[in-house]
């Protein structure tokens, strides 16, 4: 886009122009008295005398250009500037052997409600065709049983954030060489949940994050079975410093099919070559969790099928807006060095040849 520092200078085109006209008139206006006027019109007329008639040009020429080269000419280019005040996000995830309840389906396969809460919660981070994403905010993950798995602090680095939610697994039995369980201890505990203990520590991982607002995204589908701090105290303390907290309970009430593995952690299988499924019923502690997102001013849901969580992210998603501002700037280049070179040129070209070859008596 192109442009002129200071324009005024312009203004002297129309003058120089005037100056020019006088000047051709004042040389029509000269005259030598022939007798006979086919005599001078009989000489001939040669290139030195052509070249000579156009100097006045070269001259008024040059002056144009070094006025353009006072009103600095410049090019300037647009460039649309975006920033963002992005929010912190904590994810935690309930990873208990309750889990593995499969009353979720993903298309036409059933699957537990630990793949489900990853397939929706990659969706809310990266997009889908419901879900724009979140690409300007740091988003981090927590797994929790009856301990808690701090897997990624809230990053940008949404790809290797998600990485590590694909590693996220129900913990199940590790045997030696000799057929011995190695980790039983851990399973049991494990199995589990600590939800008051993996909020601390979500709330820890928030609180020194420069964001425009935090947010912690509680999911689970059963109640407070271990852990040092209990949920309705950790929402205090997330209270206490501004960050508020979404709960999702998540899974149907009532008995729901759970897979039989056996010892191993394998599913069994009926004389069909199908898993077996027991019922199994796992009570959510619903007021503990309404009681949370009370306490910070967040909300909770209840999800019972895989498209009623990704309703449950999709209204988080245009409650908690990230800002975004747009600001256009523009960056100059100088062209007034063309000008004024090319105008010197042509000054001091007609200079040279006035004062020598075409030099002229008074």
């Amino acid at each position: 886009m192109p442009t002129f520092h200071d324009p005024l200078w312009l203004l002297l085109l129309p003058v120089l122009a005037l100056i020019a006209l006088a000047g051709i008139r004042k040389r029509r206006s000269r005259a030598i008295v022939f007798s006979d006027v086919s005599i001078p019109r009989s000489l001939p007329r040669t290139f030195a005398l052509q070249v000579k008639q156009f100097l006045p040009v070269l001259f008024h020429a040059g002056m144009a250009l070094l006025i353009v080269a006072l009103a600095r000419p410049q090019w300037g280019r647009t460039v649309e500037r975006v920033n963002t005040e992005g929010i912190a996000i904590e994810m935690l995830i309930d990873k208990s052997d309750s889990m593995r309840a499969l009353d979720f389906r993903i298309g036409l396969s059933r699957v537990n409600r630990l793949d489900a809460t990853k397939h929706v919660f990659r969706q809310f981070v990266a997009g889908s065709d419901d879900l724009a994403g979140r690409p300007d905010d740091m988003v981090g993950l927590i797994a929790f049983g009856g301990y808690y798995d701090d897997l990624c602090p809230p990053t940008q680095d949404h790809d290797m954030m998600l990485d590590q939610l694909d590693e996220i697994e129900i913990p199940t039995f590790e045997f030696d060489d000799q057929d011995r369980v190695v980790n039983y201890q851990y399973v049991q505990e494990a199995a589990k949940t600590a939800i008051g203990d993996a909020v601390m520590q979500g709330i820890k991982r928030l609180e020194n994050c420069q964001a425009k607002s935090k947010v912690l995204i509680l999911l689970t589908d059963g109640a407070q079975t271990t852990g040092a701090v209990q949920p309705r105290e950790a929402a205090e303390a997330a209270k206490a410093l501004g960050i508020k907290i979404y709960t999702i309970a998540v899974g149907r009430n009532g008995p729901v099919r759970v897979p039989v593995l056996d010892q191993r952690g394998k599913p069994v299988l009926d004389l069909l070559g199908r898993p077996r499924t027991t019922l199994v019923e796992y009570p959510v502690d619903t007021d503990t969790l309404q009681a949370m997102a009370k306490t910070t001013k967040g909300r909770y849901y209840h999800a019972e099928n895989t498209e009623a969580l990704a309703s449950v992210y999709e209204e988080i998603d245009q409650l908690e807006k990230t800002e975004v501002k747009r600001l256009d700037f523009t960056s100059y280049d100088e062209w007034f060095t063309v000008p004024m070179f090319a105008g010197m040129a042509l000054v001091l070209a007609n200079v040279l040849l006035v004062s020598t070859r075409f030099r002229s008596l008074p």
